[in-house]
């Protein structure tokens, strides 16, 4: 479920946005398939990880730090962004497919272009950019059919994407839509496809190819691709999902850091032309807290590709233009609203304003019923700080919004979702847990059956490398992987293993380092380097999740330099990487590797109870309100891009006024006695 608040590692996230590296797109000119084939020529090349290597780039490239926040897989196909998740994975081996015959049984790697279209080849079979986890059934649904609008569903999955025969027009065949949350993300993944293989896709037969090496994309599914990229922008997920794989693979998504792209490639005429006004917008029903709407279609002269719904000359929320009704929730019972319509094209075009429309909210009938309690309540793994826990989920009559998690009779956290990570215990400690369901109308269930978990004994050492287990020695640069001294598995690119430092060492040139999932989070690290051969000095970046926390330097050649990067402090499962070698010709030797684990010291985070903010979405003058209000706290805004924009310190007060910022979508980070929390804001 879509939290609406992001937290620390989000916020590192968007951060990341700025990490492209310098010059990654000086040679990206020009309009039109120039342009293209610019691009093209950037991003070719990349390193290939292989079909196995998907799984070690999804635990830090598809983890969900942006609905749950609860590191589980995100998988495109049962993400529920309005509610609670189906089911979840986690991204260890364990639920990974093998045989499956439902929704929840397993993962599986979604080829967004079917395998069979490149005859399973490499690089495409193995290329993550392309490539996302999903439920093994419904891989099995979509199977090789274009993603595309469904006009008549065969099949509607848990979240809501749907099989069934096109609404495309043009194309009658089958397709499978996603939802519209995810829409955007797929259509930039087919873009990334015809540029990337831009040398070899005009020989792909498939549907939604047009058998060219430039526009690749048949008019009728371009349009749409177009629509999707249009109504569904870029986010903070994808912008850490472009970085990760980066990491991995050594070439980005340019539609995801450049949006534009899209545009100037696919449609470098400007479309000024704005669509005209829908009409007959109608109420066709209302409840207590909703408002129903329809109208008829406005055209363009290209297509209308969504709709702004206002209410009370604000707007409110937006459907594609395949929608001509929406359901408007949240409102007051017993209350009239005004609506209007307007009409938007893939340009951004707007029309006029569709006629207004009054609707009124019927009385409200009080919701007294209790969700049933959760059951099965089951402890799934433990660390030195954290226990894992699931459950079955409860039922209601109107619909479970959340589920309340008590350690030890005392509240902990808030989860939307069947599985939570309680952090923040003691080491050698056991704990009991139940959980209690709530739903929309603060109606609350039985507790759970209780469950007693013991965290692990915590040692200063999380992870030690000694690269004694590195293949055999070999002077050429290849993709090399091994089982680290503790038990971890340990992926090397562009690396040679015929170089020693202490002992044994691995040598990187272009390439990089990394290791699968490691419990228990990070604190420090140490690692010694040496630059081989000739050269000069330069370093690598350290990456946590996929996000830079720091430079580990190399001096000249022969002289080791050991780094120690202290204060990276973040817990949970965390996959560590080395990468991004300032002088790509270099080639550096990397020995007796180790961090510590997480200690949690001054880095807690503070409740979604502890403070509210409101009125938000605002116009810029809105309150941050503490349940207890003894206390200074510290305030941030943050753009989208991670420029700080607002900043107030030490303060008592609880008004924030900042009408001067542009309207959109900030970050604010909220800090009070070492603890902080991020949430979204939306300036009207």
């Amino acid at each position: 479920m879509k939290l609406k608040l992001l937290f620390t590692s989000l916020l590192f996230s968007l951060f990341s946005f700025a990490q492209i590296p310098a010059g990654y797109y000086n040679s990206a000119t020009g309009t039109g398939y120039t342009l293209k084939t610019n691009l093209y020529n950037i991003i070719k090349g990349h390193t290939d990880n292989g079909y196995d290597g998907l799984y070690v780039t999804y635990q830090a490239s598809d983890r969900d730090y942006y609905y749950e926040n609860d590191g589980t897989v995100l998988d495109m196909y049962s993400e529920n962004p309005t509610g609670i998740d189906p089911y979840n994975y986690s991204s260890g081996s364990t639920q990974r497919c093998g045989s499956y015959s439902a929704e929840g049984d397993c993962y599986n790697r979604e080829h967004i272009i079917p395998q069979s279209v490149f005859n399973k080849n490499a690089p495409m079979v193995s290329d993550a950019h392309s490539i996302t986890p999903t439920d093994g059934i419904v891989n099995n649904y979509r199977s090789n059919h274009p993603h595309g609008i469904v006009a008549s569903a065969s099949k509607t999955t848990l979240n809501g994407s749907k099989l069934g025969t096109s609404g495309v027009s043009g194309y009658s065949g089958t397709v499978f839509e996603p939802i519209d949350e995810f829409k955007g993300d797929i259509a930039r993944m087919y873009f990334y496809f015809a540029t990337r293989y831009e040398n070899t896709v005009a020989g792909y037969s498939y549907d939604m190819f047009n058998g060219t090496s430039n526009q690749v994309f048949t008019p009728e599914f371009l349009s749409m691709l177009l629509t999707w990229h249009a109504q569904d922008p870029v986010n903070a997920r994808e912008i850490a999902r472009n970085n990760a794989i980066y990491a991995r693979q050594n070439n980005r998504n340019p539609f995801i850091d450049h949006p534009e792209y899209v545009q100037l490639i696919w449609n470098p005429t400007a479309d000024t032309v704005a669509p005209t006004a829908a009409t007959n917008l109608a109420v066709t029903g209302t409840t207590s807290s909703t408002v129903s709407l329809s109208w008829t279609a406005a055209t363009d002269n290209v297509a209308v590709t969504s709709y702004d719904i206002y209410m009370n000359s604000v707007l409110k929320t937006s459907v594609s233009s395949s929608n001509l009704t929406a359901t408007i929730t949240g409102l007051t019972a017993s209350t009239t609203y005004s609506f209007y319509v307007i009409a938007k094209d893939a340009a951004v075009n707007s029309s006029p304003a569709s006629n207004t429309a009054n609707g009124t909210t019927t009385i409200a009938i009080p919701d007294t019923q209790n969700p049933t309690a959760p059951t099965n309540l089951a402890v799934t793994g433990s660390s030195s700080s954290t226990v894992s826990l699931s459950w079955t989920a409860s039922t209601d009559n109107v619909g479970v919004t959340s589920y309340d998690v008590y350690v030890n009779s005392v509240f902990k956290s808030t989860v939307s979702g069947t599985t939570a990570l309680v952090n923040g215990l003691t080491p050698s400690t056991t704990y009991s847990f139940y959980v209690v369901a709530k739903d929309a109308a603060g109606n609350s269930s039985l507790q759970s059956n209780a469950i007693n978990g013991t965290t692990t004994v915590l040692t200063s050492s999380c992870a030690n490398e000694s690269f004694e287990n590195i293949p055999a020695t070999a002077s050429s640069y290849a993709t090399r992987t091994w089982i680290g001294d503790s038990g971890l598995n340990w992926t090397a690119t562009d690396a040679r293993t015929d170089q020693t430092l202490n002992t044994k060492a691995i040598c990187i040139k272009n390439g990089s380092l990394s290791a699968s999932t490691s419990a228990d989070g990070i604190g420090s690290l140490t690692v010694t380097t040496q630059l081989k051969f000739t050269g000069t000095s330069g370093t690598f970046n350290l990456r946590v999740n996929g996000n830079i926390v720091g430079t580990i330097p190399y001096s000249t050649t022969g002289v080791s330099t050991t780094t120690t990067i202290s204060g990276i402090n973040i817990a949970g499962d965390v996959v560590i990487s080395i990468t991004d070698n300032s002088l790509t010709t270099n080639r550096v030797a990397f020995d007796d590797l180790s961090w510590t684990c997480y200690s949690g010291l001054g880095l807690e985070s503070l409740s979604q109870k502890d403070f509210k903010i409101y009125p938000n979405p605002s116009n810029g003058d809105f309150n941050i309100v503490f349940d207890d209000s003894n206390g200074t706290h510290s305030v941030e805004i943050f753009s989208l891009l991670g420029q700080k924009v607002f900043e107030k310190n030490n303060t008592q007060g609880s008004s924030i006024l900042v009408n001067n910022l542009q309207k959109g979508t900030y970050l604010i980070k909220v800090t009070k006695d070492s603890k902080s929390r991020t949430e979204k804001i939306i300036i009207n």
